[in-house]
């Protein structure tokens, strides 16, 4: 695999044709931005960097095509089976988005605990709020309290890290608990999670979506929440049921939720969460940076050196 001469970019915002053009790299290029443009120009290229716009259908559609990079960690969408079949390399861009998505649980967590969008509310109404005599409604400090964060991987450490700054307790959920992680204070198996919701001031989700974690978030395990503890959602949207947190939320079972992803997506106009003032809710923007191009680049263009060369390793390979 050495004739990987044309590059095409497909993403309906992210700049990546004029990313990689601007760093002089080996290659032609061309960048799509709709579903119909990216069908009729499929079979143009050998190299197809996406996240979104692929249909599994391109594969009998692009002869010439021999790698696929995903410009995101989620690669659900994409037949494996079928990618073996016809020998077409397929490599995801997790890890870009380490910092990003991370700083934004932070951001959603400091935002709920010092009701930062509350006070935007007020803003926009020019309302000043007095001094508050009722203590529980008061803002809170985030030192002593405890987190729990399920799944561990890049996003889930360094949020450990940055709550351990803040002086938090971080109790860390992960398959394999034989090595310590840096920030997490106490480290448990998926097994422990439901025991452990009791312990949680706030419960932060930077898990990716499998069988195992689908619907982890339902009316169960709201229940074994604290009444004052909050939701923090930077996995996936079908990681928590819906209809079941609205519920929460309604019957005040738990104090609020940040939330930047969701099923489906946009998120409905007729969804629930909207209405609710101890909602945050982002539009899975945690990831989306200045540097993301930037970032997506530099794994594309070592993968690329990679298979010019003949290597058959990739950085973040799938297939």
């Amino acid at each position: 695999m050495t004739e990987l001469s044309t590059l095409h970019f497909a993403h309906p915002a992210y700049q990546l044709e004029a990313a990689y053009a601007a760093r002089d790299l080996a290659g032609a290029t061309f960048q799509t931005w709709t579903p119909d443009e990216t069908a009729a120009r499929i079979a143009e290229a050998e190299v197809f960097v996406a996240s979104g716009l692929w249909r599994n259908e391109f594969l009998d559609q692009a002869p010439k095509l021999e790698y696929v990079h995903v410009c995101a960690a989620g690669y659900d969408s994409y037949d494996l089976d079928a990618f073996r079949a016809h020998g077409v390399r397929l490599s995801n861009s997790s890890g870009v988005n380490v910092n990003a998505v991370s700083d934004h649980g932070m951001a959603l967590i400091l935002s709920l605990s010092r009701q930062l969008h509350l006070a935007r509310d007020r803003q926009a109404r020019a309302e000043w709020r007095g001094m508050i005599a009722d203590i529980g409604a008061r803002e809170e400090e985030l030192a002593g309290k405890t987190l729990v964060i399920y799944g561990l991987g890049g996003i889930g450490g360094r949020l450990a890290r940055l709550a351990g700054a803040f002086g938090m307790r971080v109790i860390g959920i992960k398959r394999n608990t034989s090595v310590a992680v840096d920030g997490v204070d106490n480290l448990h198996k998926p097994d422990a999670f439901m025991d452990l919701l009791g312990e949680a001031d706030i419960v932060a989700l930077t898990c990716p979506l499998t069988d195992e974690t689908r619907g982890l978030i339902d009316a169960a395990a709201l229940g074994r929440m604290k009444p004052g503890a909050y939701l923090i959602n930077l996995a996936r949207g079908p990681v928590v049921n819906e209809t079941d947190l609205v519920e929460a939320l309604k019957n005040g079972r738990i104090a609020g939720a940040g939330l930047d992803v969701f099923d489906p997506e946009p998120l409905p106009a007729a969804s629930k969460l909207w209405g609710f003032d101890n909602v945050v809710i982002t539009p899975h923007s945690g990831g989306e940076t200045r540097a993301y191009e930037e970032n997506v680049i530099d794994l594309l263009a070592e993968n690329l050196q990679r298979l010019r060369s003949g290597e058959t390793e990739l950085i973040n390979q799938i297939v």
